[in-house]
């Protein structure tokens, strides 16, 4: 028995020693950089609405003769945020592998808004998911599309800002709220996963945060330390909202709620009165690069980017603190078998760094 016991252990302890060997690779190896040094965009009409959107998508010089299939990454903008104001953010996402659209969705506005901004506004809804993956389709099966044949129009992530975040929220959870649905909603079966910028989920006239039954689809809350719009308890409260793994939330650290867009207090939404102590231009890489590593590691099942997003990144990035829940991608087969050994040991290391996060916030 002693002999079975210290074989256990020695085998135990190289398994977890080839874990950390493991993570330790990957952290000196991965570089977070964008996959695609360049990134093209064009505008287009949204058939359905009429309205406008901008397209931006990777731009490598094989991309007419190799075989791409970028999923499609849907930008719903905050309230009164023009699409133009998410520009470089976007760039950067596409630069991730991805074709993102990022729409202005421009119509009447709900009637408690009006007395303060008027009739019309840019204030976006459940709708526009179906009107996006039904423009994208004609985009990629038109010849003279500048995306014609790269995309792959069975797969969709979501982004989103402040409103916006809440609408992608709520299409994630598949419920109908009032304000930013019309009718009815169905989540389409294309929606994989969702990373939105100071964004929460909750019921406007009661206050009560809304159980997000996202049915096992990855989500990510990126916020601002400093936002005095969505206020960080509300992300925290959402975040624990969120149902099911994998999740993260993501505190960008100096931000306010304009980290996202390419100037700060941007012309036409409610401004922040917090002055942000980042700068915009590393914020909004911040955001951009936890975005769309996120999305690389929930749609592309790519593992350095999970192992970023879930392991090492807060450990390397100094503008960020992470809380997250995730389900491990499977190692290849050679090491399945020695590395089940350890998942019982690194699966509680997770959840104790975790719970150790949570009191540090809660302080």
């Amino acid at each position: 028995m002693a002999n079975i016991k210290a074989l256990s252990a020695v085998f135990t302890s190289a398994t977890l020693l080839l874990l950390s060997l493991d993570k330790k690779v990957d952290a000196a190896t991965f570089n977070p950089s964008p996959t695609f040094k360049n990134v093209a965009s064009y505008t287009t009409t949204l058939t359905t609405t009429n309205d406008i959107a901008d397209i931006y998508f990777p731009n490598p010089s094989n991309r007419k003769t190799d075989n791409y299939s970028f999923p499609v990454a849907l930008l719903l903008q905050g309230f009164n945020v023009d699409k133009s104001d998410y520009s470089n953010f976007a760039s950067i996402v596409a630069s991730y592998g991805f074709v993102v659209v990022v729409p202005n969705s421009r119509r009447t506005l709900p009637q408690p808004l009006q007395p303060l901004f008027g009739d019309k506004g840019l204030f976006t809804q459940t709708s526009l998911l179906n009107d996006v993956l039904a423009q994208i389709k004609i985009e990629n099966s038109n010849p003279v599309s500048p995306i014609a044949g790269i995309v792959n129009t069975e797969k969709l992530g979501l982004l989103g800002h402040s409103a916006g975040g809440a609408v992608g929220l709520s299409a994630i959870a598949n419920i109908c709220l009032p304000f930013i649905c019309e009718d009815s909603f169905n989540r389409p079966k294309e929606l994989v996963a969702g990373a939105f910028f100071g964004a929460n989920l909750r019921n406007q006239v009661t206050q009560e945060f809304i159980p997000i039954k996202n049915s096992g689809i990855p989500t990510a809350l990126l916020q601002g330390n400093l936002d005095s719009i969505a206020l960080p308890f509300r992300a925290e409260r959402t975040y624990d909202n969120i149902q099911t793994p994998p999740k993260a939330l993501v505190s960008i650290l100096g931000a306010n709620h304009y980290g996202i867009t390419n100037s700060n207090n941007p012309l036409g939404p409610v401004p922040d009165s917090n002055t942000p102590t980042i700068a915009q231009d590393i914020a909004v890489e911040t955001v951009a690069r936890w975005s769309g590593l996120f999305l690389r590691a929930s749609i592309l099942n790519d593992r350095e980017a999970f192992n970023y997003v879930y392991s090492t990144g807060d450990n390397i990035d100094p503008n960020v603190t992470v809380m997250s829940v995730a389900k491990p991608i499977p190692e290849p087969a050679a090491l399945t078998g020695l590395l089940m050994l350890g998942i019982t040991g690194a699966v509680t290391l997770k959840i104790n760094r975790y719970s150790l996060q949570r009191r540090k916030s809660s302080q």
